[in-house]
């Protein structure tokens, strides 16, 4: 199983419906589970609000999962290797999980759990955006393993 953690919902609803399609696509590949977690108001101490946007993710991650964080301090990936990341994971690890951050990034608790972090671009994207991104680099992933032509 692929699991994506994000904190924050997606409210656009042109934003979600692209996210949706990309996840059934998926889901005929592989089964594919999105969760939200909620983000909290931001208030004087930031650090505060990581720690408890870090919990509520942590929450959803169990102990067998390979857990990597997007981030932009993580290492850049090109779309080819995460293919064979994802496809080499899959005959180790049964559950693999991906996880983006709020506005603020992510807490040092979830950095301690996370088996790596990768960065998707040196840009910064909002977090529903990097959603929408990572999905399409998951569907492009399966469409490379499995040696099928994917017209953009």
């Amino acid at each position: 199983m692929i699991k994506i953690i994000g904190v924050g919902k997606v409210k656009d609803t042109h934003l979600k419906a692209l996210i949706d399609d990309y996840v059934k696509r998926i889901n005929h590949y592989h089964k594919l589970e999105v969760i939200e977690v909620n983000d909290e108001p931001i208030k004087d101490n930031e650090e505060d609000v990581l720690k408890i946007e870090g919990r509520r993710v942590l929450d959803k991650i169990a102990n067998d999962e390979y857990v990597i964080l997007l981030d932009l301090h993580g290492k850049t990936i090109d779309s080819v290797s995460l293919a064979v990341k994802i496809d080499r994971l899959f005959i180790s690890n049964s559950k693999i999980t991906f996880v983006i951050g709020g506005s603020l990034g992510l807490s040092d608790e979830l950095r301690k759990r996370a088996n790596e972090a990768i960065k998707l671009s040196d840009l910064t994207f909002l977090h529903q955006m990097t959603r929408l991104i990572l999905v399409e680099q998951i569907y492009r992933s399966f469409k490379i393993n499995n040696h099928e032509t994917y017209h953009k």
